[in-house]
């Protein structure tokens, strides 16, 4: 319960009223939290081209390059040849194992 808590903290901390980002996080952890949370309401069954991936992106924050490669490094996404789709969770940089 303990990190639900913290991770329901941080939410409310990075996210304004409308669901806008306001800052990318620095600390790893908090950032991890973000982008998992981005992640989790993508489809995990569709293919997005990079143009549909930005868009889902910049409805959130703006820097759509930084976000989209922390995607990818942290293992909640996988790029070839252009498309993406979201790996398996158990992929994925887990924010509690920090």
């Amino acid at each position: 319960m303990e990190q639900e808590n913290y991770r329901l903290e941080v939410l409310n901390n990075f996210f304004n009223t409308e669901g806008h980002l306001k800052t990318i996080p620095s600390q790893l952890k908090k950032r991890l939290i973000i982008f998992e949370h981005l992640v989790s309401k993508l489809n995990r069954k569709e293919i997005y081209t990079e143009k549909a991936l930005n868009e889902y992106i910049m409805k959130s924050h703006s820097d759509f390059c930084t976000i989209r490669r922390e995607f990818i490094v942290n293992g909640f996404m996988s790029r070839n040849n252009g498309l993406y789709k979201v790996n398996p969770k158990d992929t994925w940089k887990r924010w509690e194992d920090l």
